[in-house]
């Protein structure tokens, strides 16, 4: 709670009371009340009590130890790529993936003072990476911050002209700010994709298509990944995201992130990961769930 601003702190006290009362609608999510990551909770779950958590590794204990049913977690961005940490938080978790959700973000620049009069933005990295060109242009210099809706209430807590903060228009009025310009992201297409976490699986039922996230590490041998892959190609199974990742510092092997068409239980699917799990040293599915937006 003490993480948070001052002007944040009696809103995200609110809804952790009202959620402790109903765990089972209790929607974990990183950031203060307005973030993206809460935009999206409310989306998702419109039944839902969101639960601020001041960053990711608080978002997934508060499902882990029950006060949360399941958490909305950032894992990638249309502009800015994937999201720092989620690849070794995920796997570490022991939580599943039970869904998925896609929000177009907007940035608006807010501030106490005038635009005239703003020196700094203060966002999470992901918003000003996203904003960079934008900030550049007009010569603002970007401050990091955990995330977005929390810099807005430490701009409000500060009460500096010159520093403004990134985040999603509803949050000038969560915490009494002007707001100062909008739409400032530097493509239209800007997109963040929200995975859910839960404790356990939920039936994977009704029509797909269906989406299979996993993650997995090869042999150290010539040709291992291309090896550990034939069998998708072979089976027609299409692989919508690979990603590569070092754990430990050895750069001796890398692990892999992945997202596929289809579940268990469809045939190619099956003789594919059967493929994959004979060249790999370890395999490990971190959730089958509907898929929430058309690849390809």
């Amino acid at each position: 709670m003490e993480n948070f601003a001052a002007p944040a702190r009696p809103i995200v006290a609110s809804m952790i009371a009202l959620a402790a009362a109903h765990p089972d609608r209790a929607v974990a999510f990183q950031g203060a009340p307005g973030a993206n990551s809460h935009v999206a909770a409310v989306q998702a779950f419109p039944d839902g009590l969101p639960v601020p958590c001041f960053d990711f590794a608080d978002a997934i204990e508060a499902v882990q130890d029950g006060r949360a049913d399941c958490a909305i977690i950032p894992i990638e961005n249309s502009l800015h790529g994937r999201v720092a940490d989620m690849h070794f938080l995920l796997p570490e978790s022991g939580l599943v993936i039970t869904g998925e959700h896609f929000l177009p973000i907007r940035h608006a620049l807010m501030g106490v003072g005038s635009r005239e009069q703003v020196r700094e933005a203060m966002s999470h990295p992901q918003a000003l990476g996203q904003c960079r060109h934008w900030l550049r242009e007009h010569g603002i210099a970007p401050v990091a911050y955990p995330d977005t809706a929390g810099a807005a209430a430490m701009v409000a807590a500060r009460g500096e002209p010159g520093l403004a903060a990134l985040a999603p228009p509803g949050a000038a009025a969560i915490y009494g700010l002007n707001l100062l310009a909008q739409d400032i992201a530097d493509a239209d297409h800007n997109m963040t994709r929200f995975v859910v976490l839960a404790r356990a699986g939920r039936p994977v039922e009704g029509e797909g298509p269906f989406m299979t996230t996993l993650i997995f590490e090869v042999r150290n041998v010539p040709a291992a990944l291309y090896k550990a892959l034939g069998g998708f190609a072979t089976n027609g199974v299409n692989i919508t995201k690979l990603e590569s990742y070092q754990r430990g510092g050895s750069f001796a092997a890398s692990e892999f992130y992945a997202d596929i068409v289809g579940k268990p239980g469809d045939p190619a699917v099956d003789r594919a990961l059967e493929e994959l799990g004979f060249h790999s040293k370890w395999l490990r599915l971190l959730g089958t769930y509907k898929q929430a937006r058309k690849r390809g």
